[in-house]
């Protein structure tokens, strides 16, 4: 157990995906470090819990892309240091009209960074995918590299590598109070630590913990509702047949993206969610998931009847998940405007788990006062013109 004269040199709140790579950034490279959660691990109130996410190159700015290079890297080596699987490679399916201009963006960009994609015209598209059902002018593009990362396996296994590289990590430690400084003293419900850096990775919780420190993001939370649906035939959508993930844009009336992974194992459900969801508390985590009569379970419905008729029409398990949110959906990875051992990582806007190995380097580079690798001009949280700083 940490004494109060314990000093780290740097403590990181919040043990999802991203605070859990920040952490083992910092203890690889010898860094005395402490991992903090609020809830007993594991758990599923945040953003990081589930079985799998999607990996994929394919982004409509150029420097998600470029940041994928290394985060393919990183994941490979994470799975060597751990003797276990963390990714599948199935392929990234884009689906879109010929005409839209998301699509048109990502291919360029794709074809710009040397990553291998290949453009399927909706007769090819339907001889590569036959149990897929086109409207006419839709076509694909296939990001090779694309494929599934299995989250709550990545979770254990770097919560597990924190501890072996010689970093603590302590749950059931809600952090009631942040007093700035040098070091920066960190209170929870338990105990007092102190640190010569603080990393801030909360998720929906994040402003709560800012404000008191003089400062809020513009930051919204969303609970999405995580819908697998039971194939009609086994296998007819599965991983071990082929089957891709997928992303499909402005399809069936659906103003946000829908994307799925296929199946995998006996059960035979495939993942297929709404990139959108309702305005909620961080609290509303715990909830059970809302009616499958729900506006967003009611598009993918839709999509499912129009675009994937191997598909029952209802989906057969609901469960939730977190987004929280910026306006532009980039991430804010920045110091605290005032206090400069202070360091935020959050707005990850539900497209962030995949960009987690690039995402802790750099929280671990700022809150070493490091030269970070990548600009973080897209990320800075000054972009934000709203956000007066009569507070700081």
């Amino acid at each position: 157990m940490a004494s109060q004269k314990e000093l780290f040199d740097a403590i990181v709140i919040g043990a999802g995906i991203q605070g859990c790579f920040t952490a083992y950034h910092l203890a690889k490279r010898g860094k005395k470090t402490l991992l903090l959660e609020q809830f007993f691990l594991p758990h599923s109130r945040g953003s990081s819990h589930g079985l799998s996410r999607i990996i994929r190159k394919a982004y409509s700015a150029d420097f998600y892309t470029q940041m994928m290079e290394e985060c393919y890297r990183l994941w490979v080596q994470l799975e060597h240091e751990a003797g276990n699987q963390l990714y599948r490679q199935t392929g990234l399916l884009l689906l879109a009209m010929k005409e839209n201009p998301e699509f048109q963006t990502i291919q360029a960009i794709l074809s710009r960074q040397g990553v291998e994609h290949q453009y399927l015209p909706s007769e090819e598209l339907k001889q590569h995918f036959p149990n897929i059902r086109l409207a006419r002018g839709e076509v694909g593009l296939l990001d090779k590299s694309g494929g599934v990362l299995y989250a709550d396996k990545a979770l254990r296994v770097l919560q597990d590598r924190v501890r072996q590289l010689g970093g603590k990590v302590h749950d059931g430690e809600k952090v009631i109070e942040i007093k700035p400084g040098l070091p920066v003293m960190v209170q929870t419900i338990s105990r007092s630590y102190q640190a010569k850096s603080l990393v801030i990775t909360a998720g929906p919780w994040t402003n709560r913990l800012l404000r008191p420190l003089g400062i809020q993001l513009p930051l919204q939370t969303l609970r999405i509702n995580v819908c697998h649906w039971r194939e009609k035939v086994p296998g007819c959508y599965g991983m071990s047949q082929g089957f891709p993930c997928f992303l499909a844009l402005d399809l069936s009336g659906a103003p946000h993206h829908v994307y799925g992974l296929p199946a995998e194992g006996g059960p035979g459900l495939m993942k297929v969610c709404y990139h959108h969801g309702n305005a909620a508390e961080p609290e509303e985590g715990d909830c059970p998931p809302a009616f499958s009569d729900s506006q967003d379970v009611q598009i993918l419905r839709r999509f499912v009847r129009d675009h994937l008729p191997g598909l029952e029409p209802a989906p057969a398990v609901l469960e939730h998940c977190m987004y929280t949110n910026t306006p532009d959906e980039h991430f804010v990875l920045d110091r605290h405007p005032k206090y400069d051992n202070i360091v935020i990582g959050a707005g990850f806007s539900g497209h962030g788990f995949k960009l987690s190995p690039v995402v802790g380097k750099i929280l671990y580079e700022l809150s070493m006062k490091l030269t970070p690798s990548y600009d973080l001009t897209p990320f800075r949280i000054s972009r934000f013109p709203s956000l007066g700083k009569a507070h700081l």
